[in-house]
């Protein structure tokens, strides 16, 4: 008559099987960090890329009749106040990458707020190409956002040139604000997106350390 194997050997025969199942994912091949990580992190670069996108159609669309020299009290104000609330919520998002917060969402937020404060430097070389001799060559929308990349980039191409004080006080402020502001949350964004890549690495060594 077979003798049934010991609840023991049983237990150390299934044990490699288990550990396969803890690796692979329902029904796949492929390791299950990957199959929850990754899709978390493409929904929020998807939902990054239409927010910008709308903010882009947006820029385009508004009436810009509000902001220029005849209003110089109101367009100072905006701007200063926009690029304000931009930095403080770029600060609080290194800060929370630093920090390691779970709750937070670089991956989305940084990529928004970077864009915001490119449209608020467009806008502002919009109002300011109202006024004579400011801005030549700076006419519409396009020119405006244009100009702004081509500063952000630090590309120079010379083709549109700020000829008023003003003009080239706010590419200094942008300038500046690049360096100090935007530099700082695309390093975070890098971190951040690091961290997410390495996660479903992480969790099966620690699954596989746990099971042995």
């Amino acid at each position: 008559m077979t003798q049934r194997p010991s609840g023991a050997e049983s237990d150390v025969g299934q044990e490699p099987e288990r550990r396969h199942r803890r690796r692979a994912g329902p029904g796949t091949g492929t390791r299950t960090g990957q199959d929850t990580g990754a899709p978390g992190c493409s929904l929020a670069w998807s939902a990054a890329v239409l927010v910008v996108g709308a903010l882009v159609v947006t820029f385009f669309l508004l009436p810009d009749e509000s902001f220029g020299p005849h209003r110089p009290t109101l367009s100072w104000s905006a701007f200063i106040v926009a690029l304000c609330l931009i930095a403080a919520l770029l600060l609080r998002q290194i800060r929370n990458v630093l920090t390691d917060r779970e709750d937070s969402h670089p991956g989305l937020v940084i990529p928004l707020l970077i864009c915001l404060s490119v449209l608020v430097f467009a806008s502002a070389y919009l109002a300011m190409s109202k006024a004579p001799g400011e801005f030549p060559g700076l006419n519409t929308r396009l020119d405006a956002l244009y100009f702004t990349m081509v500063t952000l980039a630090t590309v120079g191409y010379g083709d549109i040139v700020p000829h008023g004080q003003t003009g080239r006080l706010v590419v200094i402020v942008q300038i500046s604000y690049s360096f100090v502001f935007l530099t700082a949350a695309a390093t975070a964004l890098s971190r951040a997106v690091q961290r997410k890549v390495r996660q479903p690495d992480h969790a099966v060594r620690t699954e596989e350390g746990t099971g042995r």
